[in-house]
C-alpha cells in the first residue's frame, strides 16, 4: 500500500519545463509580463508538461507559443529544480534554433541575449538562478 501511494505523490508532481538557447556563446533571457507577483523577473522560457506529453514535447510546444521558433531539443542543464514546496519540478534543457528561426517575445515584455558577463545584469527568478550558474561553462 505504501508503495502505491509514493507512486500516485511522484505522478502527481507537475513538471515545468524550460529552454536554454544559445547563440553565438550568448543566452536568451525572456521578462516575465504576467502574473503581478512575478512580472519584471526574468526566465528561460517554458512552461508545464501536458498529461501525454514528453519533456522535449512540451519544451518545443512551448518554445512555439512563446516565441515563435521551431527547436530541437538537447541535453539537460542542471539538476531538477524543486518547485511550489516539492509539488512540482523544474527541468531545463539546452535547446537549438531551427533553419534561422528568430524568437520574439509573443508572452513576455521583453528578451536579451545574455553573455556570461551579463547572466548577473537581470533580476532572475529564483527557480531560474541554479540555472543561471551552469551557463559560464556552456557559453
Amino acid at each position: 500500500m505504501a508503495g502505491e501511494q509514493q507512486v500516485k505523490t511522484v505522478q502527481s508532481r507537475k513538471v515545468i519545463v524550460a529552454a536554454v538557447i544559445i547563440t553565438d556563446g550568448r543566452v536568451l533571457a525572456c521578462e516575465r509580463a504576467s502574473p503581478p507577483e512575478v512580472a519584471g523577473r526574468w526566465e528561460f522560457p517554458g512552461g508545464k508538461v501536458e498529461a501525454g506529453e514528453t519533456d522535449q514535447q512540451a519544451l518545443a510546444r512551448e518554445c512555439f507559443e512563446e516565441l515563435g521558433v521551431r527547436v530541437a531539443v538537447g541535453e539537460r542543464v542542471g539538476p531538477d529544480v524543486p518547485l511550489a514546496h516539492g509539488r512540482a519540478v523544474l527541468r531545463v534543457y539546452a535547446v537549438r534554433l531551427l533553419e534561422g528561426d528568430v524568437p520574439q517575445a509573443l508572452e513576455h515584455s521583453a528578451m536579451r541575449w545574455l553573455s556570461a558577463d551579463e547572466l548577473d545584469s537581470v533580476p532572475w527568478l529564483p527557480a531560474d538562478k541554479p540555472i543561471v550558474a551552469e551557463l559560464p561553462a556552456l557559453l
